[in-house]
């Protein structure tokens, strides 16, 4: 039966799980950066699996039979300096093809009982943050304040069976000024189920919305469940709270969400999502959890509403391999002020951490309530202020990157106050 060279690489992905979690430098003219395969094809050809037609395209349409991939699978079982996590995605494939390989002379009784079941990956990253404000009435009194602290992150997958496998993270925090760590504490924890066009998971999960990150970049308890491939549809149910360390931390929200997102073949991409939180604490005047730079310590006029009602859009449109524009909105139906956040950004460049030299650049301009923008990114312009922001990002070494990004702009509201940011980061991954 015979297959095309990218359904053997999706084979690849599917039971390659435990393959390294970084691409590699993609040496084919006619894969460009944004292609769904990129890293898969970058991946098996660093490591000598695909060799290519020799004038530098992949022509992934080409049909190629099942002997045919079993002869590059042969290829990299004969490589001895691999890395373990590439050796769990030969292992993998070795069991996939076994029949064809073993007319090959190539033996893989039982291989797949041997295969590593659990693969290891993390970083280590050191930040540094210095905000400055033109009113000492903000921060008790300060008109400046730094940061400066150190995760060390460790991600394990274990596989559970052909469909099901568990991941978890766990950071260590520390602050560099006076030496100490903060925590380390098991952040997440989830269950995760991969069949064709449905994916599910269960547990303490990462929550990155759609929007790029303007309304949720956190964590919640609960269940996503994604349906759909060109055209995807994901439900989320859970339970949500503000970050760990705040100090409304003892209280957690009801949460429901619905995304719709076109991500296919064109160079447009966009959708629309909806969300629902529900908490007596967070929501009410009970709590200052929105008095963050913000127009006041109530979520709404009538401090008696304690839900959240948010509508999401978002649009973006890829130039070619390294240019892109997009855009991003969300409404908040239940608050009297401070209801709607944007976001526009234009990005350069490829930046990928395992390729050295790789770098990528972005200019943005932000409005980020925080009636709205509730838990989202924040690293330049920050919750409850808008403005401009700028960043970059440079492969200083192989699985080393630099980060920088620098904002300037205002706090949101009637106690108007100038602020200025600037963020620095080196991620070390591995």
């Amino acid at each position: 039966m015979k297959k095309t060279l990218v359904s053997a690489l999706t084979t690849a992905l599917v039971v390659g799980a435990a393959s390294t979690t970084f691409a590699a430098a993609n040496p084919f003219s006619d894969v460009p950066a944004d292609h769904w395969a990129y890293d898969a094809v970058s991946q098996l050809a660093a490591d000598g699996v695909i060799e290519g037609y020799g004038d530098t395209t992949f022509q992934g349409d080409k049909n190629i039979t099942r002997y045919e991939m079993a002869q590059m699978v042969a290829k990299a079982m004969a490589k001895t300096d691999v890395s373990a996590a590439d050796k769990a995605m030969i292992d993998k494939l070795a069991a996939e093809f076994a029949d064809e390989l073993n007319n090959l002379g190539v033996r893989v009784s039982n291989l797949e009982k041997h295969a590593d079941m659990v693969k290891w990956t993390g970083k280590v990253e050191y930040t540094y943050k210095s905000t400055r404000f033109d009113d000492s009435g903000y921060n008790n009194g300060k008109k400046r304040y730094n940061e400066d602290g150190y995760v060390f992150r460790l991600e394990p997958t274990a596989e559970v069976n052909e469909h099901w496998d568990v991941h978890a993270r766990l950071d260590s925090n520390g602050d560099m000024s006076n030496d100490s760590t903060k925590e380390t504490k098991l952040k997440r924890a989830w269950a995760q189920g991969n069949y064709k066009n449905f994916t599910a998971k269960l547990g303490k999960q990462a929550l990155y919305t759609n929007e790029h990150g303007l309304v949720f970049d956190t964590t919640f308890s609960g269940a996503d469940l994604t349906f759909g491939k060109d055209l995807k549809a994901t439900l989320m149910a859970g339970r949500l709270s503000e970050e760990e360390d705040s100090e409304w931390k003892e209280d957690t929200a009801n949460f429901q969400g619905i995304d719709l997102q076109y991500a296919g073949a064109s160079k447009f991409y966009g959708g629309l999502g909806y969300y629902h939180l529900n908490s007596d604490y967070v929501f009410s005047d009970k709590s200052s959890a929105f008095d963050i730079y913000s127009e006041g310590n109530t979520y709404s006029k009538d401090k008696n509403e304690d839900t959240a009602n948010i509508w999401t859009a978002n649009l973006g449109y890829r130039f070619d391999g390294k240019n892109a524009l997009w855009g991003s909105y969300a409404n908040n139906t239940t608050a009297d002020y401070g209801d709607t956040a944007w976001q526009v950004e234009y990005d350069y460049g490829n930046y990928q951490p395992v390729n050295k030299g790789s770098w990528g650049a972005y200019a943005a301009y932000r409005a980020m309530p925080a009636q709205t923008s509730l838990m989202g990114t924040y690293d330049g312009v920050q919750r409850g202020t808008k403005g401009w922001e700028i960043g970059a990002q440079y492969a200083v070494f192989k699985n080393v990157g630099l980060l920088v990004k620098y904002a300037d702009g205002n706090t949101i509201g009637d106690q108007h106050n100038d602020f200025s940011r600037l963020f620095g980061r080196v991620e070390l991954f591995f």
